[in-house]
């Protein structure tokens, strides 16, 4: 060897650490001159091109590194990977942070700078299909294997590209792990698998992050093998553990304003599938009034999610939705009290912790507006009865469950 320099600048059989940040460049420009896709084993060799001597190990600990930068998910591969981790938030190059739920807890990886941030989020959204620039500065987007993506770039982003992805495992919890979990209490599980066999319908509210996809999918996966579920959602993030599941999602207008599919269009096209459970991922919108509808009409057992600071809150949420939709007050409220059966409250409390706090049922006044009346409120042991504990039970003991 006599110290001949190759294009990295390093010369032949000179040792030295080998680190993404100084191969990754010339990598880049050989794979884009070569149009190849960026394997491992391309990466190996657009690594050993870039004049180095390097042995099997150094090439492959290199190209691994490099493999996550190309297409992985970089520093947040580990992340991802690790199997309690749900969500994963970047809000700046030394700033990330994960819930693997008991709240955000902030963790040791660090970008090399702002723009590797930059460049991992449009190299996701172009994963997801989607445009991540400056004249469309945002994304929420669905990644093959399920996670969900949501970026926004700087300026309006301020000084850092914001990251966050949502992790969609491929198997649903059970039952017994959410009772295990804290997330049920003691015997509740009883209790909820006679709202699922009893055919009643439901929605599961909460905040942000309280795990309603989780416990809805949960829930799913107690449904009779024999029913077939149909799942409208705007982001596939729905995984229950049943043998019979249709599942559609929402599709953006693509860059010509043509081809949007929203979820209204989906249960509309849901009711003519013969489901025997219709399920809404989240009721934000309009498709609220063709789900009550639908509910009204032999749909038994719909179900569904809503934000909502509280139970209480939910027919108040259903309210704004339906009149933004065009359904008058009073026509939503005669609906919505034949429709809808029980709510199901999911808070986080103080340690991070997510839980059932409470089960309602739907009451209606004297006025003709249907309000929720507490049936069961969270206990350490076990569920705690409530003034409509009695009304719940009818319900429960209408198809013979208690």
């Amino acid at each position: 060897m006599h110290g001949v320099a190759g294009r990295g600048g390093a010369a032949r059989g000179t040792a030295g650490p080998v680190t993404p940040a100084d191969l990754l460049d010339g990598v880049r420009q050989r794979l884009a001159e070569s149009g190849a896709e960026p394997t491992p084993a391309r990466v190996a060799q657009a690594l050993r091109e870039q004049g180095r001597v390097l042995g099997d190990a150094e090439v492959l600990g290199a190209a691994e590194q490099l493999r996550s930068e190309l297409i992985g998910s970089g520093p947040l591969e580990p992340l991802l990977a690790d199997p309690a981790v749900t969500d994963v938030l970047v809000s700046a190059p030394d700033r990330v942070w994960v819930d693997r739920g008991g709240g955000l807890e902030r963790v040791p990886v660090v970008f090399p700078d702002a723009q590797a941030v930059r460049r991992l989020a449009q190299r996701l959204a172009a994963v997801a299909g989607r445009r991540l620039d400056d004249a469309r500065p945002w994304v929420d987007a669905r990644l093959p294997d399920g996670t969900r993506l949501h970026a926004v770039l700087p300026p309006v982003a301020v000084g850092c590209t914001c990251l966050s992805l949502r992790v969609v495992r491929p198997r649903a919890f059970t039952l017994d792990e959410l009772v295990a979990a804290g997330t049920v209490p003691p015997g509740g599980d009883r209790v909820l698998r006679a709202l699922v066999e009893a055919r009643l319908s439901f929605l599961i509210s909460g905040g942000t992050g309280t795990g309603k996809t989780t416990l809805l999918s949960v829930l799913l996966g107690l449904v009779g093998p024999r029913e077939r579920i149909v799942l409208a959602e705007d982001s596939a993030e729905l995984r229950p553990d049943h043998p019979h599941v249709v599942r559609l999602e929402t599709r953006p207008a693509n860059q010509e304003g043509a081809g949007l599919v929203t979820l209204e269009d989906l249960v509309r096209q849901a009711l003519r599938m013969r489901p025997d459970r219709l399920v809404v991922g989240e009721v934000r919108g309009a498709e609220v009034v063709h789900l009550l509808a639908a509910l009204n009409t032999g749909h038994e057992g719909g179900c569904g999610t809503v934000h909502a600071n509280a139970a209480a809150d939910v027919p108040a949420r259903l309210e704004a939705l339906g009149t933004a939709a065009g359904l008058d007050r009073a026509a939503l409220h005669s609906q919505l009290a034949a429709a809808l059966s029980v709510v199901l409250h999911l808070v986080r409390d103080g340690s991070g912790r997510r839980r059932i706090a409470e089960v309602r049922v739907l009451e209606r006044e004297e006025s003709g507006l249907v309000r929720t009346v507490p049936a069961l409120r969270w206990g350490e042991t076990a569920f705690r009865a409530e003034r409509g504990w009695e009304r719940l039970r009818e319900l429960l003991r209408t198809e013979g469950k208690e």
